[in-house]
Protein backbone atom coordinates (compact mmCIF):
# COMPACT_ATOMS: atom_id res chain seq x y z
CA UNK A 1 0.00 0.00 0.00
CA UNK A 2 1.62 3.58 -1.17
CA UNK A 3 2.50 5.95 1.64
CA UNK A 4 -0.13 9.08 1.90
CA UNK A 5 1.56 11.98 0.31
CA UNK A 6 1.63 15.14 2.47
CA UNK A 7 2.37 17.39 -0.48
CA UNK A 8 -1.09 18.95 -0.47
CA UNK A 9 -1.04 19.08 3.07
CA UNK A 10 2.56 20.95 3.39
CA UNK A 11 1.39 23.41 0.60
CA UNK A 12 -1.84 24.38 2.54
CA UNK A 13 -0.84 24.82 5.81
CA UNK A 14 3.09 25.80 4.69
CA UNK A 15 1.11 28.64 2.92
CA UNK A 16 -0.61 29.88 6.79
CA UNK A 17 2.74 30.13 8.24
CA UNK A 18 4.64 31.60 5.59
CA UNK A 19 1.67 34.29 5.77
CA UNK A 20 1.78 34.46 9.19
CA UNK A 21 6.03 34.58 9.66
CA UNK A 22 6.94 35.72 6.26
CA UNK A 23 9.56 33.62 3.96
CA UNK A 24 12.75 34.38 6.11
CA UNK A 25 11.01 33.66 9.52
CA UNK A 26 9.36 30.19 8.16
CA UNK A 27 11.37 27.54 8.65
CA UNK A 28 11.27 23.93 6.73
CA UNK A 29 10.32 21.99 10.30
CA UNK A 30 7.80 25.29 11.09
CA UNK A 31 5.95 24.22 7.70
CA UNK A 32 6.03 20.42 8.56
CA UNK A 33 5.28 20.80 11.69
CA UNK A 34 2.24 22.61 10.95
CA UNK A 35 1.24 20.53 8.32
CA UNK A 36 1.98 17.58 10.86
CA UNK A 37 3.94 15.56 8.39
CA UNK A 38 7.72 14.33 8.87
CA UNK A 39 10.69 16.49 8.28
CA UNK A 40 11.98 14.42 5.25
CA UNK A 41 8.20 14.36 3.41
CA UNK A 42 9.50 18.06 2.69
CA UNK A 43 11.99 17.16 0.15
CA UNK A 44 10.78 14.44 -0.89
CA UNK A 45 7.94 17.42 -2.68
CA UNK A 46 10.16 20.53 -2.84
CA UNK A 47 13.39 20.78 -3.98
CA UNK A 48 14.04 24.21 -1.74
CA UNK A 49 12.50 26.42 0.63
CA UNK A 50 12.51 28.62 -3.05
CA UNK A 51 10.51 26.27 -4.78
CA UNK A 52 7.80 25.64 -2.00
CA UNK A 53 7.26 29.08 -1.52
CA UNK A 54 7.01 29.72 -5.33
CA UNK A 55 4.01 27.06 -5.16
CA UNK A 56 2.41 28.74 -2.12
CA UNK A 57 2.05 31.69 -4.15
CA UNK A 58 0.75 30.53 -6.70
CA UNK A 59 -1.65 28.63 -4.39
CA UNK A 60 -2.29 32.29 -2.96
CA UNK A 61 -2.42 34.22 -5.91
CA UNK A 62 -5.12 31.36 -7.25
CA UNK A 63 -7.08 33.18 -5.27
CA UNK A 64 -6.59 36.56 -6.08
CA UNK A 65 -7.66 34.97 -9.94
CA UNK A 66 -11.08 33.74 -8.56
CA UNK A 67 -11.50 37.03 -7.60
CA UNK A 68 -10.48 39.10 -10.51
CA UNK A 69 -12.60 36.85 -12.62
CA UNK A 70 -15.73 37.59 -10.24
CA UNK A 71 -15.58 41.10 -9.93
CA UNK A 72 -12.85 43.33 -12.39
CA UNK A 73 -13.73 41.10 -15.02
CA UNK A 74 -17.21 40.32 -14.34
CA UNK A 75 -18.72 42.53 -17.48
CA UNK A 76 -21.89 41.57 -15.52
CA UNK A 77 -21.60 44.35 -13.34
CA UNK A 78 -21.24 47.80 -14.20
CA UNK A 79 -17.69 48.28 -14.10
CA UNK A 80 -16.97 50.87 -11.27
CA UNK A 81 -18.88 48.51 -9.12
CA UNK A 82 -16.66 45.62 -9.90
CA UNK A 83 -13.61 47.66 -9.11
CA UNK A 84 -15.45 48.84 -5.56
CA UNK A 85 -16.17 44.67 -4.72
CA UNK A 86 -12.83 43.85 -5.28
CA UNK A 87 -11.14 46.22 -3.26
CA UNK A 88 -13.84 45.52 -0.75
CA UNK A 89 -12.95 41.34 -1.02
CA UNK A 90 -8.74 41.97 -0.75
CA UNK A 91 -9.07 44.40 2.05
CA UNK A 92 -11.88 43.15 3.86
CA UNK A 93 -11.50 41.12 7.12
CA UNK A 94 -12.03 37.02 6.26
CA UNK A 95 -11.61 37.67 2.67
CA UNK A 96 -8.43 36.75 0.44
CA UNK A 97 -6.17 38.46 3.34
CA UNK A 98 -7.90 38.36 6.82
CA UNK A 99 -6.83 41.84 7.71
CA UNK A 100 -8.26 41.12 11.39
CA UNK A 101 -5.45 38.87 11.63
CA UNK A 102 -2.45 41.84 10.65
CA UNK A 103 -0.77 39.40 8.39
CA UNK A 104 -1.28 41.54 5.42
CA UNK A 105 -1.18 40.56 1.75
CA UNK A 106 1.50 37.54 0.69
CA UNK A 107 1.78 39.18 -2.32
CA UNK A 108 3.15 42.48 -0.64
CA UNK A 109 4.84 40.37 2.05
CA UNK A 110 6.88 38.60 -0.14
CA UNK A 111 7.47 41.72 -2.37
CA UNK A 112 9.07 43.42 0.84
CA UNK A 113 11.16 40.11 1.93
CA UNK A 114 11.14 37.29 -0.25
CA UNK A 115 12.33 39.20 -3.90
CA UNK A 116 15.54 40.32 -1.51
CA UNK A 117 16.47 36.39 -1.21
CA UNK A 118 15.42 35.09 -4.61
CA UNK A 119 15.50 36.01 -7.88
CA UNK A 120 12.68 33.30 -8.99
CA UNK A 121 10.32 34.86 -6.38
CA UNK A 122 10.66 38.84 -7.77
CA UNK A 123 9.66 37.73 -11.71
CA UNK A 124 7.15 35.59 -10.32
CA UNK A 125 5.81 38.55 -7.93
CA UNK A 126 6.34 41.11 -11.12
CA UNK A 127 3.85 38.85 -12.98
CA UNK A 128 1.60 38.70 -10.15
CA UNK A 129 1.11 42.63 -9.97
CA UNK A 130 1.05 42.42 -13.56
CA UNK A 131 -1.47 40.54 -13.84
CA UNK A 132 -3.16 42.53 -10.94
CA UNK A 133 -3.13 45.55 -13.09
CA UNK A 134 -4.04 44.03 -16.10
CA UNK A 135 -7.65 43.35 -14.73
CA UNK A 136 -8.25 46.97 -12.64
CA UNK A 137 -7.07 48.25 -16.21
CA UNK A 138 -9.66 46.14 -18.06
CA UNK A 139 -12.54 47.02 -15.34
CA UNK A 140 -11.64 51.21 -15.76
CA UNK A 141 -11.42 50.49 -19.82
CA UNK A 142 -15.01 49.22 -19.26
CA UNK A 143 -15.54 52.17 -17.04
CA UNK A 144 -14.64 54.71 -19.61
CA UNK A 145 -16.76 53.18 -22.34
CA UNK A 146 -19.84 52.99 -20.06
CA UNK A 147 -18.74 56.77 -19.77
CA UNK A 148 -18.63 56.20 -15.73
CA UNK A 149 -14.51 57.65 -16.50
CA UNK A 150 -13.79 60.31 -18.50
CA UNK A 151 -12.46 59.47 -21.67
CA UNK A 152 -8.88 61.27 -20.93
CA UNK A 153 -8.02 58.49 -18.54
CA UNK A 154 -5.17 56.85 -18.57
CA UNK A 155 -6.52 53.41 -17.39
CA UNK A 156 -2.86 51.57 -17.39
CA UNK A 157 -1.62 54.37 -15.37
CA UNK A 158 -4.68 54.60 -12.87
CA UNK A 159 -4.81 50.31 -12.62
CA UNK A 160 -1.10 50.62 -11.53
CA UNK A 161 -1.58 53.18 -8.93
CA UNK A 162 -4.88 51.33 -7.53
CA UNK A 163 -2.61 48.48 -7.30
CA UNK A 164 0.51 49.86 -5.48
CA UNK A 165 -1.77 51.74 -3.40
CA UNK A 166 -3.91 48.58 -2.64
CA UNK A 167 -0.35 46.85 -1.25
CA UNK A 168 0.79 50.32 0.48
CA UNK A 169 -2.27 50.62 2.70
CA UNK A 170 -2.72 46.81 3.53
CA UNK A 171 1.12 47.32 4.02
CA UNK A 172 0.75 50.33 6.39
CA UNK A 173 -2.89 48.30 8.23
CA UNK A 174 -0.36 45.51 8.84
CA UNK A 175 2.31 47.92 10.72
CA UNK A 176 0.02 49.95 12.38
CA UNK A 177 -2.67 47.37 13.31
CA UNK A 178 -5.36 49.71 11.96
CA UNK A 179 -8.06 49.47 8.73
CA UNK A 180 -7.49 53.20 8.93
CA UNK A 181 -5.06 53.46 5.92
CA UNK A 182 -7.26 50.84 3.90
CA UNK A 183 -9.98 52.93 4.41
CA UNK A 184 -8.08 55.79 3.62
CA UNK A 185 -7.44 54.56 0.36
CA UNK A 186 -11.06 53.75 -0.50
CA UNK A 187 -12.48 57.11 0.52
CA UNK A 188 -9.41 58.87 -1.74
CA UNK A 189 -9.68 56.37 -4.97
CA UNK A 190 -13.54 56.96 -4.95
CA UNK A 191 -14.23 60.39 -3.89
CA UNK A 192 -10.61 62.29 -5.33
CA UNK A 193 -9.55 59.95 -7.72
CA UNK A 194 -12.10 58.75 -9.47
Amino acid sequence: MPKPSHREKLLSEGLRVLHERGFSGASVRDITLAAGAPLGSFTNHFVSKEAFSLEALNLYFGRYQQVIGETLRNDALPPLARLRAYIETVTSSGSIDDISSWNGCLIGNFSAEASEHSELIRLRLAQILDELEAGVSYCLQAAVAASELPGSTDCDEVAGFVVSSIQGAILLSKAKHSAVPIERFKRVLFSVIL
